[in-house]
């Protein structure tokens, strides 16, 4: 019995924190491809394990054509991720000017935002989780 109760508190436990949202922003810069590859699956695992949460990517530096229409490796996992109300991918417009890279060029389901460092230390400000995305 005391076994069985133990089973339940552990699996309690388990099932009340994946009912707690959570706001994680992962960051990404690397140009490697399996970086980027790494970045979808660690989304959308916690995408499908949290439904109630928020997750945004954050791409800016090397990692600018992760989200680039004739360049991303990971195009359709994107789009596929996009769908879902509690995911959201951002590129860096500093970045973009940098590598002259317009709106158009980008993959329709990618947002910009001004500055992707910036972005990042508002939503740690906010109380928001950090992840540093790479594949060593």
């Amino acid at each position: 019995m005391k076994t069985l109760a133990a089973a339940f508190v552990v699996i309690s436990s388990v099932v009340m924190s994946q009912e707690k949202p959570v706001k994680i922003v992962f960051d990404i810069t690397s140009a490697d491809t399996l970086a980027h590859q790494a970045v979808l699956r660690h989304v959308s695992g916690m995408a499908k394990a949290y439904p109630k949460s928020t997750f945004e990517v954050v791409i800016y530096g090397g990692a600018l054509p992760m989200v680039l229409k004739n360049k991303s490796s990971v195009a359709k996992g994107i789009q596929k991720l996009e769908s879902s109300p509690n995911v959201s991918f951002k590129v860096c417009e500093e970045t973009m000017k940098r590598y002259n890279v317009d709106k158009t060029q980008l993959l329709s389901s990618v947002g910009t935002v001004p500055d992707g460092i910036l972005e990042i230390v508002n939503r740690q400000a906010d109380g928001w989780g950090y992840i540093k995305e790479a594949h060593h």
